[in-house]
């Protein structure tokens, strides 16, 4: 694409035109690791089958710092399974190379050059993670369970002041080494923040995703030009603070032709996230919160006469969102769903905290089936989860965290309603559920 491919070569002049002049200052080495055990208890799900594991991510980072405020950063990570990559068989003790031998990745390595030609400008080209506002809609993948994190190739450039800070990127998402711009995935943004109230903050922002019939990163919709336009405000007044965000979806996503039923999709579809809470100038500093989500669901979708939804738009797309509503019933991929929470939060030291958290699900656009006289409509209620975590900072670097939550299942549990997968996928249950999942966790960063 030529938008594409102009800021590429523009940021590749500007980037290697600083290599002429810059000498190295200092070199910073950080790092982290997480791990983290998981037990699930799906009871009869079929969409969710009982499990547990271990997971792993660890991370070792360098920072180089040269003259004329540039740097390059280089994080090297890897994510695994415990028992994944053993390499000896019991058996027969013959000790052999692991299966899994790519598990270390680049995850981020970009250069970065900040107060460009002495203004508020700042320039960063290469893989590295995109985080904006609260992450509702863009983030690193790195909360509950699985959190292999999330970076892009892409380059971002930012304009900060104490007033406003406006950033504009482009990231490649898929290639197919078509012709430039041809068969590939691409992601751009605006996101512009207003910073001049006092503990408060307002974006604004345009994300746009055009997959040009590659079928690389979204084989079922091969063709997608897909908008997002929000706003969002947060911060504190008083003893209050507030999360506020709402988009709007637009654009279109073509499949190929299948039988009879129209083939081309809409986006036309909001998304609400609300999150309003209050802390108390007590001991332990109580705080009492209520939120409210809409992700809105696909209209029409009937299933008459084969079992083929035949709805003309589509659902609320999460995108890369790094909020998880549930532990259960998404991987930040939940939406057609309206989600209403409360929760209590203490701190009885200065170490450990603790969260008591309940949510309960409702189905936006219901499954419907049948024809005329004779018509059926999927049950709402989804169900209700509760939810108790705590986490103890042994010291200023090592962090330790449990959580127990339980899921009660309602009859909108079993009806096949498309809530999983952005709205695309029926979850598979039974109205009887009963959720458990126990995680224990442990991070060091330095």
């Amino acid at each position: 694409m030529r938008i594409f491919k102009m800021c590429v070569v523009a940021a590749l002049v500007v980037c290697t035109s600083f290599g002429a002049f810059a000498e190295l200052q200092n070199v910073s080495v950080g790092g982290s690791l997480r791990i983290r055990g998981n037990m699930y208890d799906h009871d009869k799900s079929v969409t969710l089958p009982d499990a547990a594991w271990v997971e792993q991510r660890a991370s070792l980072s360098v920072k180089a710092d040269f003259t004329e405020n540039v740097s390059a950063f280089i994080e090297l990570d890897s994510y695994d399974v415990w028992g994944e990559d053993f390499r000896s068989n019991y058996i027969t003790g013959v000790d052999g190379r692991a299966a899994s031998v790519d598990d270390v990745e680049i995850y981020q390595a970009y250069i970065e050059a900040s107060e460009m030609w002495d203004t508020p400008l700042r320039l960063r080209v290469g893989r590295q993670e995109l985080s904006f506002g609260s992450e509702w809609l863009l983030g690193t993948n790195d909360t509950a369970a699985f959190f292999p994190g999330l970076s892009y190739d892409a380059i971002l450039l930012n304009y900060g002041t104490d007033l406003v800070s406006i950033s504009a990127f482009a990231a490649k998402l898929a290639e197919t080494f078509s012709d430039f711009g041809d068969d590939d995935v691409d992601l751009y943004g605006i996101y512009g923040s207003y910073l001049g109230l006092e503990d408060v903050v307002i974006d604004a922002y345009w994300l746009f995703i055009r997959d040009d019939e590659s079928g690389a990163y979204s084989p079922a919709f091969p063709d997608i030009d897909l908008h997002t336009v929000g706003l969002r405000g947060s911060g504190t007044i008083g003893a209050f603070d507030f999360e506020a965000e709402v988009a709007y979806q637009f654009g279109e996503a073509d499949l190929p032709n299948f039988l009879w039923w129209d083939n081309d999709f809409d986006y036309d579809a909001f998304g609400v996230n609300l999150e309003l809470g209050y802390t108390f100038d007590a001991s332990w500093q109580p705080r009492i919160y209520l939120g409210f989500a809409w992700l809105e669901g696909a209209d029409d979708s009937n299933s008459w006469p084969l079992g083929v939804h035949t709805y003309d738009d589509l659902s609320f797309n999460r995108i890369f969102s790094n909020w998880e509503y549930t532990e259960f019933i998404e991987n930040t991929d939940l939406s057609n769903v309206f989600v209403y929470r409360a929760g209590l939060s203490a701190q009885p030291t200065e170490s450990l905290s603790l969260l008591l958290a309940l949510t309960y699900f409702q189905v936006d656009e219901p499954r419907e089936a049948g024809w005329w006289f004779w018509k059926w409509t999927a049950d709402e209620d989804l169900g209700l989860e509760a939810g108790l975590y705590a986490d103890y900072q042994y010291s200023e670097d090592l962090v330790f965290r449990a959580g127990y939550a339980h899921f009660f299942a309602d009859d909108g549990i079993a009806d096949l309603n498309l809530i999983n997968s952005n709205g695309l996928v029926p979850h598979l249950g039974d109205k009887d559920d009963n959720y458990h999942y126990l995680f224990v966790e442990t991070e060091i960063s330095f």
